[in-house]
């Protein structure tokens, strides 16, 4: 099922994604501590004449990495290749890569955990020593070939920072974890974005898609788009909180940024009156994948106090009880 509160790429709407994306420190709204230390890093590396060290962003998707490697490269005033873990299935993908790349260049790899281990085995001597290590042949006639690399830095991006392998992430320099935004830092996105849309927006109504994007740039973006169109149906000249209200009512949002999915998914916790439930169990119920429970649906609830990861399983939180207008079950610890 399409979610409009999914946080996964649509690839229809890239270019115009694209297109709203900051493309300075200045544009970039949020994320504030990173973006002072980033900057710091940044200046000492252009002061020194160096390449920036490696860089990995980790965090819940939607929360602009992609967008953080594009403004590095702009400040860095060097050339970027964005690619994908998935797309690199082969050893010899990387070092095509790897060797097109130009002294000072930047390599941003989206889902880095999903490398496969003989493609980071590749990658530890381009990441510390600038070279590779390619084996020609096979058996006793095996010869290894060095090829020295320009050097270059590598950003990696993941959801899932816990499925890196430690040699992997030892090797880069700087980690930062992106946080989930406030409602005043998406609003000022809206409103950003709006005179990029040229349809100007209300400051209310930039607030009330803020409350309901789950604290990710990229869901709110993609709501205002879709508020827009009702917007633009009724001809008004600009997004209003009223018909704002009654266009994510409409896309079936509620107030708190949950929709059928996620409503489903707590539901189902709140049956279970306060006994742990295992993912495997989670994910059976909702007919979903575990990998999507765990990435899309609980880093926003986990975030929010709407559930707990126990040894058990998960558990709903007094919170979600309160918010479902459920009584929370006796004698369990968790709500007393």
């Amino acid at each position: 099922m399409e979610r409009v509160v999914e946080i996964e790429k649509f690839t229809s709407e890239s270019e115009l994604e694209q297109s709203l994306r900051p493309d300075s420190w200045d544009d970039y709204i949020g994320q504030e501590q990173l973006k002072k230390n980033l900057s710091v890093f940044i200046k000492a590396a252009k002061k020194r004449e160096e390449s920036l060290d490696h860089v990995l962003f980790y965090g819940p998707p939607g929360l602009g990495k992609t967008t953080l490697g594009l403004i590095i490269a702009s400040e860095m005033n060097t050339n970027i290749k964005v690619t994908a873990a998935p797309m690199i299935e082969k050893s010899g993908d990387l070092a095509a890569i790897l060797t097109n790349l130009e002294e000072g260049d930047i390599l941003f790899i989206d889902e880095i955990h999903r490398l496969s281990p003989a493609v980071e085995e590749i990658l530890y001597p381009a990441m510390e020593d600038f070279r590779l290590d390619i084996i020609i042949g096979s058996g006793p006639a095996a010869q290894t070939v060095k090829i020295d690399l320009p050097k270059f830095t590598l950003i990696g991006a993941t959801t899932r920072a816990g499925m890196l392998s430690n040699p992997l992430r030892d090797r880069f320099g700087m980690n930062f974890r992106l946080q989930f935004y406030n409602a005043e830092e998406l609003a000022t996105i809206m409103q950003k974005a709006s005179d990029k849309l040229e349809k100007p927006i209300e400051r209310p109504a930039a607030l009330e898609i803020s409350r309901r994007s789950r604290g990710t740039p990229r869901i709110a973006l993609r709501l205002l788009r879709r508020v827009r169109d009702f917007a633009e149906v009724e001809d008004e000249l600009s997004i209003l909180l009223e018909r704002t209200q009654y266009a994510l009512n409409e896309l079936g949002i509620n107030d708190n940024g949950f929709d059928e999915m996620d409503i489903r998914l707590l539901k189902l916790l709140v049956d279970a009156k306060g006994k742990a439930m295992g993912l495997s169990t989670i994910a059976a119920a909702l007919s979903e994948d575990e990998g999507t429970i765990e990435d899309v649906f609980e880093p926003y609830l986990l975030a929010n106090g709407y559930l707990e990861r126990t040894a058990r399983g998960r558990v709903a939180t007094q919170k979600t009880y309160e918010v479902l207008k459920f009584k929370p079950p006796q004698g369990n610890t968790l709500f007393e």
